[in-house]
């Protein structure tokens, strides 16, 4: 059986591309809340204890900021890459949803993250191991009939291509 044309996945180019300015854009949005943190609590150093405060802040930055966009249908890079976030059937997302594909989202990046933590590895090295796994991830994807990413296919939604989707008045 095979999807909607309002249901295709964006080819892998455009979604890695699209991920790429995200990550640019979160960069820009975590040096801001890491600033707003450091000054609400008076840190001011990476090695202070209390760095995992944070680490947690920063998820929860992150979490709010694809909350209240991914249910609007796009974050900025999205809209720049004509790519839009629906559900298995192609409504729009839910808060409760969208926070579900974060968490989901979030299960990748754990194996670059553990093996930062181990500190066994060289700036080099950490590198390779977060570029490969990213690699890996995305090609993972092509292995999924419909080609989407594992982690929307377990939070039931899907990235669909938005210049299918009907506009909205």
């Amino acid at each position: 059986m095979s999807a909607s044309p309002l249901l295709v996945a964006p080819n892998l180019r455009r979604r890695m591309a699209c991920w790429l300015y995200e990550a640019l854009l979160l960069f820009a949005i975590g040096l801001l809340a890491t600033l707003v943190f450091s000054v609400a609590v008076n840190m001011r150093s990476g090695i202070d204890p209390r760095r995992w405060l944070l680490q947690a802040f920063l998820a929860v930055v992150f979490g709010i900021y694809f909350a209240v966009f991914w249910p609007r249908g796009q974050t900025l890079p999205m809209k720049t890459w004509r790519i839009a976030v629906r559900d298995r059937h192609g409504r729009p997302l839910t808060q409760g949803r969208a926070v579900l594909r974060y968490v989901y989202c979030s299960i990748w990046v754990l194996p670059p993250l553990a093996a930062l933590a181990s500190r066994r590895f060289t700036l080099w090295e950490l590198g390779a191991i977060f570029f490969g796994w990213v690699a890996f991830w995305a090609v993972l994807s092509r292995l999924q009939p419909q080609g989407q990413f594992w982690h929307d296919i377990w939070a039931g939604t899907r990235l669909v291509d938005a210049q299918a989707q009907p506009r909205s008045s």
